[in-house]
């Protein structure tokens, strides 16, 4: 009696759990609820860009109503491939990575004054083959990554002055960010160097300088720069100031109720300069109303606290606190902005990740959760044994 063979598909067994490849390991060891969160928001944002692409586009006098949508389609795949393929690296790979962005991106920056294109009072971006790179947004994850490792390196006691360099690598970043000016992103890395300094284990007697010198800082910042002082002034005594954006902003969130005026209905996009942009948040709560906008804040929280749970649970000091600095990073931007949208914080430019129209910031949002999923991907050894009936990784 004889059997028949039938003929197998390769292609079906490209990530099965027996294939050892690349795009099968990957697939086996990313945690898939944070690829799917990450997935979701850059949905939402190209969603969100067809809704506020005409009017921005009539504003700005473009004769493609679909200009921005189009844009952010195209930065939103850029995205995602940028997260596949960053997140596949090992950690010595997104230590690699990380230290030429950092490079590439102070170089950027040390040029702008020279060759920077000016917006809005400030220098910020470059203009290469007709696209606008802002490169402070790839400086973020960079700093943070190499922060962490030379806190990491400096804990194992070889001789390695691993936090005077984190400093000084911080330090660069932001005199250079001050020079633009940029006091928004310069808020944000502070506050992401902090929390991967205190990840670090930074001794307890260092807090009250640290926040001396933060409170200090800042006080300079008001001091310094009119910008920022008037931004400050326009938000603690908002009468007699021109409080426009944020007016609206308020007014739309109030229009939206439980779900929404519509698609498309919105009215507040006709007198808002940044709605594609800083106002997004609002854009959406006019639009799709108080449950959308709250389901949106509840993908960010889940983001952020499975990241730092994923995160402390990592073994490797560098992986632990350069993962959770990631994620802290990712959701402090994110609160910053719906502060703003809110007016419970001063306006300061800065995008919903993922959701804001720009490449700069989808594609460095690209960078930033490619690493940080790369990092808490499961490897053996890499994180705290935790008991389950299989004997394998939690979830």
């Amino acid at each position: 009696m004889t059997t028949t063979e039938f003929p197998t598909n390769n292609n079906q067994h490209l990530i099965s759990r027996a294939n050892r490849g690349a795009l099968a390991n990957w697939w086996w060891t990313v945690d898939h609820a944070l690829l799917a969160a990450t997935g979701i928001l850059i949905a939402i944002g190209v969603l969100l860009s067809f809704t506020s692409s005409p009017a921005a586009a009539i504003r700005l006098r473009l004769d493609d109503p679909l200009h921005f949508a189009i844009r952010q389609v195209v930065f939103g795949l850029g995205a995602c491939g940028l997260v596949a393929a960053i997140s596949i690296l090992s950690p010595r790979g997104i230590k690699r990575a990380a230290f030429f962005i950092y490079i590439a991106a102070i170089l950027c920056m040390a040029a702008l004054p020279f060759l920077g294109h000016e917006a809005k009072g400030a220098t910020r971006w470059v203009t290469f083959a007709g696209f606008t790179l802002q490169p402070s947004e790839f400086l973020k994850p960079a700093l943070i990554v190499l922060v962490a490792w030379m806190f990491s390196e400096g804990q194992k006691g070889q001789g390695v002055p691993g936090v005077s360099i984190a400093f000084g690598l911080y330090f660069v970043a932001v005199a250079l960010l001050i020079i633009q000016p940029d006091v928004g992103q310069t808020i944000l890395i502070t506050i992401a160097f902090g929390a991967a300094f205190w990840m670090a284990g930074v001794p307890i007697s260092w807090i009250p300088i640290m926040g001396g010198a933060a409170a200090g800082g800042l006080g300079l910042i008001y001091v310094l720069l009119p910008h920022a002082r008037s931004r400050v002034d326009r938000f603690l005594s908002p009468e007699g100031a021109d409080t426009h954006q944020v007016d609206k902003a308020a007014q739309a969130i109030a229009n939206g109720g439980l779900f929404g005026r519509g698609p498309g209905e919105g009215v507040m996009k006709q007198g808002v300069p940044d709605l594609q942009t800083d106002f997004i948040y609002s854009v959406a709560a006019e639009e799709y109303g108080l449950v959308f906008s709250l389901a949106l804040i509840g993908v960010f929280a889940f983001l952020m606290v499975r990241g730092l749970y994923k995160s402390m649970r990592l073994q490797d000091s560098f992986e632990q606190v350069a993962a959770a600095a990631l994620f802290v990073l990712v959701g402090q931007q994110a609160i910053i902005n719906m502060a703003v949208n809110l007016n419970l914080a001063p306006t300061k430019g800065m995008t919903l990740p993922f959701i804001s129209y720009g490449g700069s910031s989808m594609l460095a949002m690209g960078v930033t959760m490619g690493m940080a999923l790369s990092l808490t991907r499961r490897r053996p050894g890499a994180f705290e044994p935790e008991s389950n009936a299989s004997g394998a990784f939690a979830p």
